[in-house]
């Protein structure tokens, strides 16, 4: 089976996006064709009730008197019902052009809250804990290129501190390590730099990736969001046509309000960065962005909210059969809610992801229900792709 090859400046690239938080880490697979897909794993769990608000329903005001206390004015109108967060505003001319849909009141089949277990649960695909013992340790991306028409020239390459559980299994995937991480301390680089300097093979390398990590986190206002979106596309524009990578910082226990508008400006950023990067190819292209489980409906007492069920998936690109809220809504009345608490879920999330498989790669629905995900039944009406 062959792999992607990285260059010697994709590889310092590579450990130069890696080393920011936000990237840890980043896996890429060949697939047959020019159709391409990012799986984002937004890991904290995300508010998909503060992403896509539900501004119609009238328990929603009252459930969070201070998160929602001016989302009525302050919120983006897509279908008179919902509204997008503000800090979503870069993202409204895809909503326009039909490149950005959203699937609501979602979930894995998983009903705890734990997010370890949870983020297990999502990239497995099984929807079961990591200590259940019928889950088998790989990720569903990597049953996936084991069934995908085209099997023989697959091949997959991980940039990070660690590979993600989503692309690992019994199809080849070659992991790279950074040799730069920004969430070292200054006093640690240069320990590091100092090792390096040991062996005249290795220290140019590592001297070329810090001054390119600078550099890039110069362009980037040092966030390293756009950064990311670039490489992404700059990798998708080659042999790669699968990406996965995390996005994190979604535990919104306090202080969600400041917290939900960075993040979502960041991920804004990036998004749009990916489409800029991709140029016509974005046209062939579908990103899904998940999250391990939602928060609960009522905000807590230090201005945030807590582990819950059911979310929000996100669907762009110019594949994509954008400008569609999908899902049914199952209401925000106590007696509609999950325990009381949660937003009940409504649709299985990864009937979403199965979806594209199908609809970008030609996956039969049969390996898409007996292998990638065990036990799902893949809806037959989604059709989320052009």
């Amino acid at each position: 089976m062959a792999g992607i090859l990285l260059s010697r400046r994709d590889f310092l690239i590579g450990c130069s996006a890696a080393a920011a938080p936000i990237l840890t880490p980043m896996t890429f697979a060949a697939a047959p064709g020019e159709n391409r897909l990012v799986v984002i794993v937004l890991r904290g769990a995300m508010d998909g009730l503060d992403l896509l608000r539900p501004l119609g329903d009238p328990d929603f005001a009252r459930l969070r008197p201070k998160l929602a206390q001016n989302a009525e004015e302050q919120s983006l109108p897509l279908n008179g019902f919902f509204g997008l967060h503000p800090a979503c505003a870069p993202l409204m001319p895809l909503w326009q052009a039909g490149e950005l849909s959203f699937a609501t009141a979602v979930a894995t089949p998983y009903r705890s809250r734990s997010h370890f277990d949870g983020q297990d649960a999502l990239e497995t695909g099984s929807g079961e804990a990591s200590g259940a013992a019928t889950l088998a340790r790989d990720g569903w991306l990597n049953r996936a290129l084991q069934v995908t028409p085209g099997a023989q020239s697959l091949g997959a390459v991980t940039v990070g501190v660690e590979p993600m559980l989503i692309l690992e299994g019994k199809a080849r995937v070659q992991h790279w390590y950074p040799v730069a991480d920004s969430r070292m301390s200054p006093q640690g680089l240069d320990l590091l730099g100092d090792l390096y300097d040991e062996s005249p093979d290795l220290s140019p390398t590592y001297a070329e990736a810090q001054l390119l990590r600078g550099e890039t986190e110069a362009a980037s206002g040092n966030s390293g969001e756009k950064a990311l979106g670039g490489y992404v596309a700059e990798r998708l524009r080659g042999e790669a046509r699968i990406a996965t990578f995390s996005f994190s910082g979604w535990d919104t226990h306090h202080r969600q309000e400041y917290h939900m508008g960075k993040r979502l400006a960041a991920f804004s950023e990036m998004l749009l960065s990916l489409r800029e990067g991709l140029g016509a190819d974005w046209a062939r292209t579908s990103v899904i962005a998940l999250t391990e489980f939602g928060r609960t409906v009522a905000e807590n007492g230090s201005g945030g909210t807590d582990h819950g069920t059911g979310g929000v998936a996100l669907l762009a690109g110019g594949a994509i059969r954008g400008g569609q809220i999908m899902g049914d809504w199952p209401g925000l009345d106590e007696a509609d809610l999950l325990a009381r608490r949660d937003l009940m879920p409504t649709a299985d999330v990864r009937g979403y992801a199965g979806a594209l498989l199908h609809e970008m790669f030609g996956l039969a629905l049969s390996d898409i229900e007996g292998q990638v995900f065990p036990g799902l039944n893949l809806p037959q009406t989604l059709q989320l792709v052009r």
